[in-house]
């Protein structure tokens, strides 16, 4: 373990990365110190802030808040039509490359 002083957020990375490691995981994340990992998601977040919590405030129950971080979540996978990839929602761009990419199976009856 790490005898210096460090910040919890560091140090919380450095114990996740142990972790991983020790259970032979594969991490998704960036690597230990570095903030890119971090970027998209900020990102999201900021936009769903932006989007759908500061304009209806005061919320008046967790439960309103819930309901429409559902819908907030389902619309930005399903419905919004994305730029960089053709206008249409990232959801029918994953179907149409996984489609693309994929060789279907070929039955031949003798």
């Amino acid at each position: 373990m790490l005898q210096r002083p460090i910040e919890s957020g560091q140090y919380t990375s450095f114990r996740l990365a142990e972790h991983l490691d020790s259970a032979r995981i594969a991490a998704s994340i960036g690597s230990v110190g570095d903030a890119y990992d971090n970027a998209l998601m900020e990102s999201t977040i900021g936009l769903f802030k932006t989007e759908v919590i500061k304009p209806q405030r005061p919320w008046k129950t967790l439960s309103h808040v819930e309901v429409a971080t559902a819908e907030w979540v389902d619309w930005y996978n399903h419905r919004r039509l994305h730029g960089e990839i053709g206008h249409i929602p990232p959801v029918e761009y994953e179907a149409n490359f996984y489609r693309a990419t994929t060789n279907p199976q070929v039955t031949v009856n003798i």
